[in-house]
């Protein structure tokens, strides 16, 4: 008997068909979980929609307003400068002979150099010869004043004697008249006579003092010329005095600006002295911040890890380069060690405001003057909001109004973003 060809009908099992309940309840939870996906991501669809612009999150810097005290300082760098170094200039012009050499330690009053001068000097001798003379010419003058009053005297006593004689005279024409002894011509001459002798001694005495005063005020003259010319030698003396260059303060010898006896003009610099025991440090404070700068601000100097408490002393009014110069001067004590032209930090404290609101300073405080920013959703969402910032220190600057405490703000540069108001933030 033939056998037909096997085929695979003895392996085939049969399914039972299932119900359209089972097929509703799959149906149903795929259109639930696809519902679950969409509420998920429509949100982030609609951000993504709603932005303008989108940026990779480390791309940017943001960071939260808070609130709290808010210090403007400024931090630049300085060198430590004498504070009193004074060169000396050559008073006249002369052969300078130095006596000290740069480095050389001096003290307060110890000569450094010497100028031979024969023009001061002969100068300083022809006016003492020209005092000696008005002295001269002084004790001249009072000779003649004492001879003149002497005479003068003579004179009123001579007066004096005839005015007594006249007087005699009268009292006898007076008892002779009585007795009819005189005429009366000869009463009334010796009554002319003591007129006469009266009127001669008034006259002798005004003109012994009119002579007094003239001879007095010759005198006087006289030593007013004196007195004025010994103020000329007394100033060529000290011009004289000032050949030899002291030193004013007690330090170094700090640059020598001549050769040895070389031949230097009146107000040639000589030499520089440095005052050791006392420091200023000198800075250059970029120009933007030179109008918040004043006299007297508080300054802290940084030096070895330590600070040291100054204060701002001079400000010039000037720009040079783009900076202003400026110098600090230490409080209270000097650092120890401390040498001329030494790099230190300074730490100049320009305000500070207690309990405002404040931000992390960035680049977008300097774009469009600071008037926007973008304010960052919990969702990566950043909108342009209008702000207004107040003082700014380094490190942060101060919110006037526009932000709340706790909104995350993008600080770094917007200016890529200055035509949208959304962008998408991703990761």
């Amino acid at each position: 008997m033939i056998e037909g060809i096997r085929d695979t009908s003895a392996q085939d099992v049969a399914i039972e068909r299932t119900t359209s309940r089972w097929r509703l309840f799959r149906w149903g939870g795929s259109l639930l979980a696809v519902v679950l996906v969409a509420a998920i991501l429509l949100p982030a669809l609609g951000h993504w929609l709603n932005a303008e612009a989108s940026i990779a999150a480390d791309r940017i810097r943001t960071a939260v307003v808070s609130r709290g005290d808010l210090v403007r300082d400024l931090n630049v760098q300085g060198r430590v400068v004498a504070a009193v170094s004074p060169t000396l200039y050559s008073p006249a012009t002369g052969t300078v002979t130095l006596k000290v050499m740069p480095g050389d330690e001096v003290t307060t009053d110890q000569v450094l150099a010497a100028i031979d001068s024969p023009e001061v000097r002969a100068e300083r001798l022809q006016e003492q010869a020209g005092l000696d003379g008005l002295q001269a010419e002084l004790e001249r003058a009072r000779i003649q004043a004492r001879k003149a009053q002497v005479s003068s005297q003579q004179v009123i006593d001579l007066a004096q004697v005839e005015l007594t004689a006249a007087e005699r005279e009268m009292r006898r024409a007076d008892e002779s008249m009585q007795t009819n002894a005189i005429s009366e011509m000869d009463y009334e001459r010796a009554r002319d006579e003591l007129a006469r002798a009266r009127v001669g001694h008034s006259h002798a005495v005004q003109d012994a003092q009119l002579e007094t005063e003239s001879l007095e005020f010759e005198t006087t003259t006289r030593q007013l010329a004196v007195d004025r010319q010994r103020l000329v030698v007394a100033e060529l003396d000290r011009r004289v005095a000032e050949l030899n260059i002291h030193s004013p303060v007690t330090g170094i010898v700090g640059n020598v600006a001549v050769e040895q006896k070389a031949l230097v003009n009146e107000n040639a610099a000589l030499v520089t002295v440095v005052d050791l025991t006392a420091f200023e440090v000198e800075i250059r404070i970029p120009e933007s911040y030179a109008d918040d700068l004043g006299i007297g601000l508080a300054g802290d100097v940084k030096y070895n890890n330590a600070e040291y408490a100054g204060q701002l002393v001079s400000l010039s009014p000037e720009v040079v380069d783009g900076e202003v110069v400026g110098r600090i001067r230490f409080s209270d004590r000097m650092p120890p060690g401390l040498r001329q032209n030494q790099r230190v930090t300074v730490r100049i404290t320009m305000d500070e405001l207690q309990d405002v609101l404040k931000l992390q300073r960035g680049s977008f405080a300097d774009h469009g003057g600071g008037r926007s920013a973008f304010v960052v959703t919990p969702d990566g969402l950043a909108t342009r909001r209008p702000v207004r910032l107040g003082s700014r220190s380094i490190t942060e600057v101060e919110v006037l109004d526009g932000l709340e405490a706790g909104e995350r703000v993008i600080i770094s540069s917007i200016s890529e973003f200055e035509d949208f108001d959304t962008i998408q933030i991703v990761d």
